[in-house]
């Protein structure tokens, strides 16, 4: 029934592109996806540090309620990340220290909560990667609906079953399945002309005559008057 129901994860994301994309800083990669596709500026790291990269399973859920999470959390296995579209709500925390120190001992590689957690004391003085929205003392309910392993959709970012999810500390993003080993070659091309320019920067030799360029394009006169 739609609006409940539990589905098994299809396809997921190779873990050769899981550990390829782990090397890869997260701005860089959304660079070479037209800067299109984010999470929202809300969704940001609640853990002390460390990058997050595994395949998704997805849970869309009513606000406040955490009931298909906790099913999507016995569903993971080892290097996967659980992906849960709250609707932003902030009223009632969908996870806390229990089900943080659940997915470790699991092997779960993240949690993205588009909603709110708790617990931060303990959360944000570890290593385990967990993006949310926000935080409350007030906690969940348990009583559904829900959907476990299907499209959910974050300020726009739609993430698929099996999609690869990233995040460090500028935020978290979804490379799709499909698209992954495209994405890595342009990625890998992006830092490798960054350094590039951080090596001219260093050296004093950056080429800046593009602003002129584009000024003049633009209709403005570059020469101050």
């Amino acid at each position: 029934m739609t609006g409940l129901r539990v589905l098994a994860r299809q396809q997921s994301i190779a873990d050769s592109h899981v550990k390829a994309f782990s090397e890869i800083p997260v701005a860089n990669i959304s660079d070479c996806m037209a800067r299109m596709s984010a999470a929202g500026p809300r969704l940001r790291p609640m853990h002390k540090s460390g990058r997050m990269a595994g395949a998704a399973i997805t849970v869309r859920t009513r606000p406040g309620d955490n009931l298909m999470i906790h099913k999507a959390l016995a569903m993971a296995q080892p290097g996967d990340v659980i992906v849960v579209d709250g609707g932003g709500d902030l009223s009632n925390a969908l996870i806390g220290e229990l089900m943080t120190t659940t997915a470790i001992r699991q092997g779960v590689a993240g949690f993205v909560i588009n909603g709110a957690i708790r617990d931060l004391d303990v959360i944000g003085a570890g290593t385990f990667p967990v993006y949310a929205a926000g935080v409350t003392h007030r906690g969940p309910y348990k009583d559904g609906p829900g959907e476990v392993n299907v499209p959910v959709a974050i300020d726009g970012m739609v993430v698929h079953p099996g999609d690869l999810m990233l995040g460090d500390s500028d935020g978290v993003l979804c490379v799709p399945r499909d698209s992954a080993e495209a994405i890595l070659v342009a990625a890998r091309a992006k830092v490798a002309a960054e350094a590039r320019t951080l090596q001219d920067i260093a050296a004093g030799r950056l080429d800046v005559s593009w602003i002129d360029v584009t000024l003049r394009r633009l209709g403005c006169d570059p020469q101050p008057s």
